[in-house]
């Protein structure tokens, strides 16, 4: 027998620009509170019209050290390179989940026949903690196209797709260092739909578009819910075709210590990462 969970909030993800290409809402962020975690970051970047350009625009060279950042592109396309020899593309339903880890050099830009044609892009960046045994492990890059990402239709409609972790029988590629669930869902008009999320679990409900009620509680485009731990399952209905992002995940009770692109447990740590970083020591990109 499952149990309802109840909302604890719900809140309005901020204007947000990244770099000179990446426009669209933050939801969260590290140096915030941490009831969303072990996620630390959600950018939802879009959906943004692209001015044709020769010269890729987006963020140029930068570190991180200490989690994992995953991109799930919605339209358009990215271009991604790092200071391990990782290069990859990006199209729509593709995902793309690097581990920093231990440090590692990145830029992340408009595909460039995207960038020359323009177009629409929407894409969603996450950031996901570590535990500290796991911080400095060597990088990790997982290039996840969409044809592998298992889908299901729903009896009521709408589609479910898994990044991660296990959802209604449907088991995500990719590979999580704690048991982490990320999926998307779309509804159809008049919806009503139910899912089972361990009750130990964080769980976020971000809208990517049209609007969604949850338990009585009406949530819109750029809002996430953020849910108690008092039951295992939640209700979604909508009234017009929704997608939303499903995030949830085993918090990581440690403690947090963040200086921009580094999150770390101490801050004797993350002087570390800012001296490993001047000295070079987490790579270049050639």
């Amino acid at each position: 027998m499952t149990t309802q969970r109840t909302i604890s909030d719900i809140r309005i993800a901020t204007p947000n620009n990244v770099g000179d290409g990446f426009i669209g809402l933050n939801a969260f962020h590290p140096q915030g509170s941490r009831p969303f975690n072990p996620f630390l970051l959600l950018d939802h970047h879009g959906p943004m019209n692209v001015q044709p350009s020769e010269q890729p625009k987006g963020v140029d060279e930068h570190p991180h050290r200490g989690f994992e950042t995953v991109t799930i592109v919605y339209e358009g396309a990215l271009e991604h390179r790092d200071s391990a020899g990782n290069y990859g593309k990006l199209f729509a339903g593709d995902v793309q989940w690097m581990t920093a880890a231990s440090g590692i050099i990145h830029e992340e830009k408009h595909e460039r026949e995207f960038s020359r044609q323009g177009g629409q892009l929407d894409f969603v960046q996450l950031w996901v903690n570590l535990s500290a045994k796991d911080k400095m492990n060597p990088p990790r890059y997982q290039d996840i196209a969409s044809s592998r990402i298992p889908t299901a239709v729903l009896p009521g409609g709408g589609q479910l797709r898994v990044i991660a972790g296990e959802l209604a029988g449907l088991h995500g590629p990719a590979n999580t260092f704690s048991p982490i669930t990320v999926a998307d869902l779309t509804l159809t008009n008049g919806q009503l739909e139910s899912l089972t999320i361990p009750a130990d679990h964080s769980l976020l409900i971000y809208v990517l578009s049209g609007s969604a009620t949850i338990h009585g509680e009406k949530i819109e485009r750029g809002q996430i819910a953020l849910m108690n731990t008092d039951g295992d399952s939640i209700t979604l209905s909508t009234t017009s075709e929704t997608k939303v992002l499903i995030l949830a995940g085993e918090p990581i009770q440690e403690p947090l210590a963040v200086y921009g692109p580094f999150v770390m447990n101490t801050r004797e740590e993350l002087i570390e990462a800012f001296s490993d970083f001047q000295a070079g020591r987490m790579g270049v990109l050639s």
